[in-house]
C-alpha cells in the first residue's frame, strides 16, 4: 500500500516528540477535561472546563493580547515579531494544557490567519508548541460558534437574537433563536485592521473617526437591509471591544448595563477630547485594550447607529465557549458536522439507497485495515463515511466529471460544524473517487493529514467501484487486508465471474492506483489464483 518512497518520507517528517498531529484519541482515565484555544486576531485565549454530570464546569482561563492582526504587511504575510510573540504564548499554553492532562481540545484560527499568506510552516510551529492540531475555521463557522457560545452563556429566552462580536479581524453578524443560529455574516472589519488603518500613530482626531466609520459603513452596507428587516428581539455583544464599552458606559453614568448608540457617540467624544491614546482616561478600559479601542469603537458605533439598535448587552460568553458545547455535542452525538451532511445531501438531491451503500462498504472496508494502516478511529472514519454519502453531490450539475464538481462544492459550501481542512479533506475525498487518481489531490491538506487522506481515498474509491451497478442485493463477503507493504483484496471467485464488469473495473483500478505508487492485488477466494494485479 505504502510505496517505499512515502516510507523514507513519513521517516524524514517525523513527527517531534510530544507533539499530536491528529486528534488523539481520549484516554478514559482522564477524558474529562476539555480544551478550547481562540487563536484571534488581537487576543489568543484558552478556556479548560471539566465534564461533570453531562455539564461544563470552567477551571481555568487563560489570555493574552498578541494582536497578530497588527503583525501582517501590505501582501499579509507575518512579521517575525509577531510570530515570535504567538509562538512564546502558545509555549504557554501547550504547558497548561500538559499540566492538566487535557485530552479533548480543539484549537481554531480566525481571520489573521485566514488572509495570512504562507502560513503553512507557522501553523505547523503552533501545533508543535501547542502539541494539538489547529484549525483554520472560516468566518461563517467563526459566526456560528460565537453564536454557540453566547447562547448556552445567556438565560433562554423566547424570540429572536442579534449577536454581534468585534474581533481584531472580522466582526459577526448573527441572528438566530434559541441555540440555533438563522443568519450567519462575518465582515471584513475589526479593532485592530481599523486602528491600523487610521489610528496607527495614536492620534484621535475627529477627522480621523470619520474616515473609520465611513469604512464600516461601508462594510455593513450589504447585510444591512436583511438584519433590520428581519428585526430581533434582543441584541447582545460579545467581544472584548463591546464589554470594554459597557464598563465604560457604566462607570461614567451613560447607561446602567449594556451600551447604547447615544453612550457610545459619548465615549467617541471623551477619546476626542484626549486626542491620543496615550492620554486615554476612560474607567473601565484596560491598559492592554486602549491601543486598538478607537478602531473597535468605530465599528461598534456604526453596527448600533445602521442597524437601529437602540440597547445591547454584553455577554461573557464568545467564540472559546461555543467551542466547548459544540464539542460537548459532538460527545453527545449532536454534532453540527452531521448535519451538514444531511443538509448537503439533501440540498443536491443526493440519492440516499446509493449513499448508504457505499458509505457501508466504505466503512466495513476502514474497518478491516484501520490498524495496519494506522487511521485514526474517530476523526477518519467519519470523514470517510461523510464523503461515501456525499460523492455523487456533483451529479446534480452534470455526469461529466462529476467528481470535480461535487469536490468544489464541497470545498466552497458554507458547512457549519466543519473547519477549513476538514472540508478539503472531504472535497480531496470525493474529487479522487473516480478515474485518474491525482497524485496532488492532498497537497493542500496539512502534511500531518497527507498519508491518511491517500488511504480514505483508496478505501472510497474501491467502495464505490464495489456498489457500481447500484443493486439492493448485498455485497458478498470482501476482504482488505495489508501485506508487505500491499493491499491485497480477495473476493469470491464465483462472484467476479458472475460480474466480468466490476472485474473489469477492478483490473483498471489496480492500474489506476499503480499509476499513483500504490500496490492493489485481487485474488479469488475459493482458489488463491491471483485474477488480476
Amino acid at each position: 500500500m505504502i510505496p517505499e518512497r512515502d516510507r523514507a518520507e513519513e521517516a524524514s517528517a517525523a513527527t517531534p516528540e510530544g507533539v499530536a498531529t491528529l486528534p488523539a484519541v481520549a484516554d478514559p482515565r482522564h477524558d474529562d477535561v476539555l480544551a478550547a484555544v481562540d487563536l484571534g486576531s488581537n487576543s489568543f485565549h484558552m478556556l479548560l472546563a471539566r465534564l461533570h454530570h453531562g455539564q461544563l464546569i470552567v477551571i481555568d482561563r487563560l489570555r493574552e493580547m498578541v494582536r497578530l492582526a497588527a503583525g501582517l504587511d501590505e501582501r499579509n504575510r507575518l512579521d517575525p515579531a509577531s510570530r515570535e510573540a504567538a509562538l512564546a504564548c502558545l509555549g504557554r499554553f501547550g504547558q497548561r494544557l500538559r499540566e492538566v492532562r487535557a485530552d479533548r481540545v480543539r484549537v481554531v484560527g480566525t481571520n489573521t490567519l485566514r488572509k495570512a499568506r504562507k502560513s503553512r510552516s507557522f501553523i505547523t510551529e503552533c501545533e508543535q508548541a501547542l502539541g494539538h492540531p489547529v484549525e483554520i475555521i472560516p468566518g461563517r463557522e467563526e459566526a456560528r460558534l460565537v453564536y454557540l457560545g453566547v447562547a448556552h452563556t445567556m438565560p433562554a429566552e423566547p424570540g429572536t437574537r442579534l449577536v454581534v462580536d468585534i474581533g481584531g479581524g472580522s466582526t459577526e453578524l448573527i441572528l438566530g433563536t434559541g441555540l440555533t443560529p438563522l443568519k450567519l455574516e462575518s465582515l471584513f472589519m475589526g479593532c485592530v485592521g481599523m486602528t491600523r488603518a487610521h489610528f496607527a500613530d495614536g492620534k484621535l482626531t475627529a477627522k480621523r473617526f470619520e474616515r473609520a466609520r465611513m469604512a464600516a459603513q461601508l462594510e455593513l452596507r450589504p447585510v444591512r437591509a436583511f438584519f433590520t428587516e428581519q428585526g430581533w428581539d434582543r441584541a447582545v455583544g460579545s467581544s472584548g471591544t463591546i464589554r470594554a464599552a459597557a464598563n465604560i458606559s457604566r462607570s461614567l453614568g451613560l447607561a446602567e448595563s449594556g451600551i447604547t448608540r447615544e453612550a457610545a457617540e459619548a465615549i467617541i467624544e471623551r477619546m476626542l477630547a484626549a486626542g491620543r491614546v496615550s492620554r486615554l482616561d476612560l474607567p473601565g478600559l484596560s491598559v492592554e485594550r486602549a491601543p486598538v479601542f478607537a478602531g473597535g469603537m468605530s465599528v461598534l458605533v456604526e453596527v448600533l447607529s445602521m442597524l437601529g439598535v437602540t440597547h445591547m448587552e454584553a455577554s461573557e460568553g464568545a467564540l472559546r465557549e461555543g467551542l466547548l458545547y459544540d464539542m460537548l455535542g459532538r460527545l453527545q452525538h449532536e454534532d453540527a458536522r452531521e448535519l451538514s451532511v444531511r443538509a448537503m445531501a439533501a440540498r443536491y438531491h443526493v440519492d440516499p439507497a446509493q449513499a448508504a451503500r457505499v458509505a457501508a462498504t466504505a466503512d466495513e472496508l476502514f474497518r478491516q485495515v484501520r490498524e495496519p494502516l494506522a487511521l485514526d478511529e474517530a476523526r477518519d472514519r467519519k470523514l470517510l463515511g461523510w464523503a461515501a454519502r456525499l460523492h455523487e453531490v456533483g451529479l446534480d450539475i452534470s455526469h461529466t466529471k462529476y467528481h470535480r464538481h461535487g469536490a468544489y462544492l464541497l470545498e466552497h459550501a458554507d458547512m457549519p460544524g466543519f473547519p477549513r481542512n476538514e472540508q478539503r479533506l472531504l472535497a480531496a475525498l470525493v474529487g479522487s473517487h473516480r478515474r485518474k487518481l491525482e497524485p496532488e489531490a492532498t497537497g493542500r491538506l496539512p502534511a500531518s493529514w497527507q498519508r491518511a487522506a491517500r488511504r480514505l481515498i483508496v478505501l472510497l474509491r474501491l467502495a464505490v467501484l464495489l456498489n457500481r451497478s447500484r443493486v439492493q442485493e448485498p455485497l458478498p463477503a470482501i476482504a482488505l487486508q495489508v501485506v508487505d507493504g500491499s493491499l491485497v483484496m480477495q473476493a469470491p471467485g464465483a462472484w467476479l465471474e458472475a460480474n466480468p464488469l466490476t472485474l473489469a473495473d477492478l483490473r483498471l483500478e489496480v492500474e489506476y492506483l499503480a499509476a499513483a505508487g500504490i500496490t492493489l492485488r485481487l485474488e479469488a477466494q475459493q482458489a488463491g489464483a491471483a485474477v488480476g494485479g
